[in-house]
C-alpha cells in the first residue's frame, strides 16, 4: 500500500529525522560506554574518561564537536574514539532509512526504535562480548507490546517469533555443549534473538539468524585464512545477529515472499 504524502517537504522531513538520529546517537554512545560498566546513564554528566573534566555543552554537539576538536578532549588532548561520530552517523542513517521504508507511521517508529537498539547492542557486544539484559529484556517487552498497535508483526507472530528466537539458540547451546563440551553461544544471544523475534516475528528471527551466522562464518574464515584466528577464536556473535536483523527489518518482507514463507502461519 503506498505511503501517504507527507505534509512537509521530504528534504525537511529527512533532515529533521537525521538531526534527531544524531542526538539519539550521542545518547547511544553514553549507553554503550556506561551500561557494560554498570554506571548510571544520568550521573555524573558527560565527562572525559581520561582527565575527568566535564564536557561543556558546545563540546558535546553530535558529530560537529568531534570534528572541531579534531577527535581529542579539549582539556587533556586525549583521543576520543572514532566510534563516537560513527555511532551518531549510523543512528541518523538508520532513522532516515526507517522513515524512507515505513513512513511517519507506527511501523516507522517501531523500526527506528529497533534499529537504535540493535546498533547499541552490536557495538557493546563488539567491544565487551556482552549483551546487557537492560536492553534485551525490555526490548522484548516493547516488541511484544508494539505488536498490538499495528506494528511490524502481528501479536501471534510476535509471540511465536520471540519463543522461536529463544528456543533456537538454547538448542544450539545444549547440543554444542554435549558435542564439544564448551559453550557455543551465550544466554545473551538467546535474549537478543527473543527480542528480534518479538519485533519481526518468526520470519524475521530466522532471517536474522541465517544472515548473522553467514556473516560470522565469513569473518571467522577470513581471520583463519589471514592467520589472525583459529577455530576457537571467540567472535561477538551478537554483533553479527544485529547486523543480520537490519536487512531482515528493511527487506524481510520481500525476502520472505521470495522464499515462499508468506503462506506459513
Amino acid at each position: 500500500m503506498p505511503m501517504p504524502e507527507p505534509a512537509v517537504p521530504l528534504w525537511y522531513l529527512y533532515g529533521v529525522t537525521a538531526a534527531l538520529g544524531l542526538i539519539l546517537g550521542s545518547f547511544l554512545n553514553v549507553v554503550i560506554h556506561r551500561l557494560p560498566r554498570e554506571m548510571s546513564l544520568i550521573r555524573p554528566p558527560s565527562h572525559c574518561p581520561e582527565c575527568g573534566q566535564p564536557v561543556r555543552w558546545f563540546d558535546n554537539l553530535p558529530l560537529l564537536s568531534w570534528v572541531v576538536l579534531g577527535g581529542r578532549c579539549r582539556s587533556c588532548r586525549a583521543a576520543i574514539p572514532i566510534r563516537y561520530p560513527l555511532v551518531e552517523l549510523a543512528a541518523a542513517a538508520l532513522l532516515v532509512a526507517a522513515v524512507v521504508r515505513f513512513g511517519v507511521t507506527t511501523r516507522g517508529a517501531e523500526a527506528g526504535v529497533l534499529s537504535l537498539a540493535l546498533l547499541a547492542l552490536a557495538v557493546i557486544d563488539l567491544e565487551h562480548h556482552l549483551l546487557p539484559d537492560w536492553l534485551t529484556l525490555p526490548g522484548t517487552a516493547v516488541g511484544l507490546g508494539w505488536s498490538f498497535t499495528g506494528g511490524l508483526a502481528s501479536p501471534r507472530d510476535a509471540v511465536i517469533g520471540s519463543a522461536l528466537g529463544a528456543a533456537i539458540p538454547l538448542v544450539v547451546i545444549v547440543v554444542y555443549r554435549w558435542v564439544r563440551g564448551v559453550e557455543g553461544m551465550g544466554l545473551g544471544d538467546v535474549k537478543l534473538l527473543a527480542m528480534i523475534g518479538a519485533f519481526l516475528g518468526w520470519r524475521g528471527v530466522v532471517l536474522s539468524l541465517v544472515l548473522g551466522a553467514t556473516a560470522g562464518a565469513a569473518v571467522g574464515i577470513g581471520l583463519i585464512a589471514a592467520g589472525r584466528g583459529s577455530r576457537d577464536t571467540e567472535l561477538p556473535f551478537g554483533t553479527f545477529l544485529c547486523a543480520g536483523a537490519l536487512p531482515a527489518l528493511f527487506w524481510g518482507e520481500g525476502m520472505a515472499r521470495v522464499l515462499g514463507w508468506t503462506v506459513l502461519p
